[in-house]
């Protein structure tokens, strides 16, 4: 019986060095670093994206959908790879799930803030001076 390749991360085998490496058999190498690398600033700037949207008053809508959609399109990349080379490590399908359930929810909520802001907000005046109002010098 041949030993099947381990899916996912886990306990990984020590690189020659003898210190434990991210990847499954061994060091990643200049390509995988730098991907990795790459990957860590690109969501390091998601993750400050969201926390500046958060922290607006209101909450931009436009900004949450925006997040929310990027969220949503890495959920179907992590499909697509699941239909090509097969279910990944458990917790990766976990994190698929939430990527597919939450942005609808983000979807759903996105304009919440606006709404309740315009709601505690008076409504301003439109047209001219005057328009659509009496006065007390205008009464007979």
């Amino acid at each position: 019986m041949s030993a099947s390749p381990r899916r996912g991360c886990g306990r990984t085998p020590a690189s020659s060095s003898g210190s434990p490496t991210p990847f499954p058999g061994g060091a990643a190498g200049a390509t995988v670093d730098s991907r990795e690398r790459f990957y860590g600033a690109v969501f390091l700037g998601y993750g400050l994206a969201w926390i500046w949207a958060a922290r607006q008053s209101p909450v931009p809508s436009a900004a949450v959908r925006w997040l929310a959609g990027i969220f949503l399109l890495g959920g179907f990349g992590r499909l697509l790879s699941m239909a090509f080379h097969g279910p990944p490590q458990g917790f990766q399908s976990v994190l698929t799930v939430l990527e597919l359930a939450l942005p609808p929810v983000y979807f759903w909520l996105s304009a919440a803030d606006e709404r309740a802001v315009a709601a505690r907000t008076p409504q301003r005046r439109t047209g001219p001076a005057g328009a659509g109002r009496r006065d007390f010098a205008d009464t007979p």
